[in-house]
């Protein structure tokens, strides 16, 4: 092993970019994310850790996508090469796992090799610093300028080794999950749960943990299936076909999904209805205010419902707004200053939590509503628009651009906007894109993604036909 943080830049066969998104840096395997990429952007991470501490842990874990167990182990070795010690994930690991590894052994970071519920041919690593969640801007910054910096030498790659320390953080982390979730309750359900894995690094986590504490569950797709039968492991209601037909053959309380390394979930309702990922925000946070004598708000991205923040006036407690990207969730977490964070990409984490998002926590949550409160999740729901005062349908839709269609569509979402489609704008927000507040109430939201090539649009109002109206209208929009 060479001295601690000696500069060796050996085996950069190429000087693509190495950026990092909302969520890490990710691309297609083999043409935008690849072995000679690994290397540097992971010698980029240990001169950051190194200049942080001398002899830094950093903790390596993967998911069950293509070749991630063969991009962490290189990126592993680098790590050494470059005077860190290594903890190595002795199988496929969730990310909320992985997360709470950091904290627990009181690591300087972590990198996780996934692309999460990206489609098969993409992959990914993100880095962690030791609070457990997702790196923040300063920091990823910093590892891009460094990984910019390192040229290639020429010489032979960083040799691979596998003799790594190797820890298995399963237990601990069900440990944490039994201090957060009420199993007594949720042990109590009548009837079942169906879990989908999605062919992800789920597969044996939240199964296994619900049929531990006495509760009736079937597993699908536990097994690894690296083209994720053909789709990718997004729980989105056409992705959870399988999962809705096992539903209604077993006569389960719920569908319970976590997508490619868990982090993000998927429910369906025991009559097979798929559940918004902003609906289950609402009734989480409103559970969560219900049962456990919080009087704590909620951090949500812009791009999420505001049923969160009728929920908190209902309550009586605040609501903090954060850009897209979970790493902005962590700050109010450990201000002890919110109950629950939340996305509507599927992503949820409470207090007393990792700072990153936990699919399979929410799914458990979830799991213990319907077993306390005896009602299915639209009896839930409809009770909670009663209860709040109205009613939030939001519609989120990708309209994939071309690189210079990106760039122009970029420089008019900076611009001034007075109207939009014959609607009156009554606020402005640019926390992150173009967010416009209609007279009444609706809104939309228009924002390049960190992670792929496309424009998201999102969009709410108290009706489903004027959600999809206005979202139509972004779209003839952008399209001018």
């Amino acid at each position: 092993m060479s001295p601690a943080c000696a500069p060796r830049y050996n085996g950069f066969v190429t000087t693509q970019e190495i950026h990092f998104g909302t969520s890490g840096w990710r691309g297609i395997i083999a043409d935008d994310f690849t072995f000679s990429g690994v290397r540097r952007a992971s010698a980029a991470i240990a001169q950051h850790v190194c200049a942080q501490k001398k002899s830094p842990t950093v903790l390596v874990g993967y998911d069950r996508r293509f070749l991630s167990e063969e991009f962490a182990s290189t990126a592993a070795s680098v790590l050494e090469a470059h005077g860190c010690k290594v903890l190595y994930c002795s199988s496929a690991t969730p990310t909320p796992t992985i997360a709470h590894a950091i904290i627990y052994n009181k690591l300087d970071g972590g990198i996780n090799i996934t692309a999460s519920h990206n489609p098969y041919d993409y992959n990914g690593l993100k880095f962690s610093g030791p609070e457990g969640g997702p790196a923040l801007p300063e920091v990823t910054k910093d590892i891009e300028k460094r990984a910019a910096a390192l040229k290639d030498t020429g010489e032979a790659p960083h040799e691979i080794v596998d003799d790594f320390e190797r820890i298995d953080p399963r237990e601990p982390y069900f440990a944490q999950l039994e201090k957060l979730v009420r199993f007594d309750v949720l042990k109590k359900a009548k009837g079942s749960f169906v879990c989908d894995a999605l062919h992800g690094c789920g597969a044996g986590w939240l199964d296994r943990i619900l049929a531990g504490h006495g509760v009736e569950v079937t597993e699908l797709r536990a097994n690894r299936d690296v083209l994720f039968d053909g789709a990718g492991p997004d729980p989105s209601e056409e992705n959870l076909a399988p999962l809705k037909t096992s539903v209604l053959e077993k006569k389960a309380l719920a569908g319970l999904a976590t997508d490619g390394d868990a982090d993000r979930f998927g429910i369906l309702d025991g009559d097979g209805s798929f559940l918004q990922p902003n609906h289950i925000l609402g009734l989480i946070f409103d559970y969560l205010l219900e049962t456990r004598g919080y009087k704590l708000g909620a951090s949500r991205s812009v791009a999420t419902t505001h049923l969160i923040d009728a929920v908190a006036r209902h309550y009586g407690v605040q609501v903090y707004e954060t850009p897209v990207g979970f790493k902005y969730v962590g700050p109010f977490l450990r201000a002890d200053k919110i109950a629950m964070g939340g996305e509507e990409s599927a992503g949820v984490t409470i207090r007393g939590h990792v700072p990153e998002k936990d699919g399979i926590l929410a799914c458990l949550l979830v799991a213990e509503m319907i077993a306390a409160r005896q009602a299915s999740l639209g009896e839930q729901l409809r009770d909670l628009f009663r209860r709040v005062g109205g009613e939030f349908w939001p519609i989120r839709a990708n309209l994939h651009l071309a690189a210079d269609a990106q760039a122009k569509l970029a420089e008019r979402l900076r611009k001034d906007v007075k109207d939009f489609a014959g609607r009156h704008i009554a606020r402005i927000d640019r926390t992150d894109g173009l967010q416009m507040t209609f007279d009444d109430g609706a809104w939309l939201l228009m924002r390049l993604s960190g992670t792929e090539p496309v424009v998201r649009i999102y969009t709410e109002s108290a009706k489903p036909k004027e959600s999809q109206k206005i979202a139509e209208d972004a779209r003839a929009w952008i399209n001018q």
